[in-house]
């Protein structure tokens, strides 16, 4: 049951984003029943499928797990490293500094950075599918941006290098608290010592 209310999870709140990409469908979206109840349902139907999404893995986890093979301890080491500019790059989408200049999408490179090191980390069937889908989903995303041709949302202003020092080290800080505190406690795995 819960891989199956994971899997829904991972419809609704994908689906939502994906959505997002497809330009013309949103526009019609929008256009048909008004751009707050378009936000007011996005946000609905993406909380849905997060909280989805976290009860099913849990749910699978503690109840249906499936081996489909075991990764060496290199992988799940290289996964640990992988975390650190996964971390830095999401907070980079947010700080901006020439992190951001380069890489246009620091968030979907953090997001893919981070599914990727735990796709490689996790050989269950749960994980390989959420994981899995996150890593297609930021490929997709980040494809899609690329032909984009409408500006979309206003510019926000991109400071220098000290923006970037600023994420790196707040993107430090974040992954110790991850790896120290909220993986442990809260995802049930630890990070160091596992």
């Amino acid at each position: 049951m819960g891989l199956s209310v994971m899997i829904l999870g991972l419809v609704l709140l994908l689906g939502a984003h994906v959505l997002t990409a497809q330009r013309s469908a949103r526009a019609r979206l929008i256009a048909a029943i008004g751009e707050g109840p378009y936000k007011i349902a996005y946000s609905l139907v993406s909380l849905a499928g997060l909280a989805l999404i976290v009860w099913g893995f849990a749910h699978y986890r503690a109840t249906e797990w499936i081996q489909i093979w075991n990764p060496p301890t290199a992988l799940k080491h290289l996964n640990v490293a992988l975390m650190l500019p996964a971390v830095i790059l999401v907070v980079a989408s947010y700080i901006r500094g020439r992190i951001y200049a380069k890489l246009k999408h620091p968030m979907l490179a953090g997001v893919k950075l981070w599914a990727f090191g735990h796709l490689l980390a996790n050989g269950d069937l749960g994980g390989i599918i959420l994981f899995g889908s996150f890593l297609a989903w930021g490929v997709y995303d980040r494809i899609s941006l690329k032909r984009r041709t409408d500006p979309g949302a206003p510019p926000i202003p991109v400071g220098g290098v000290t923006n970037d020092l600023i994420a790196v080290a707040v993107g430090f800080v974040a992954y110790l608290a991850l790896a120290f505190a909220f993986h442990p406690v809260v995802i049930g795995v630890p990070v160091v010592g596992s």
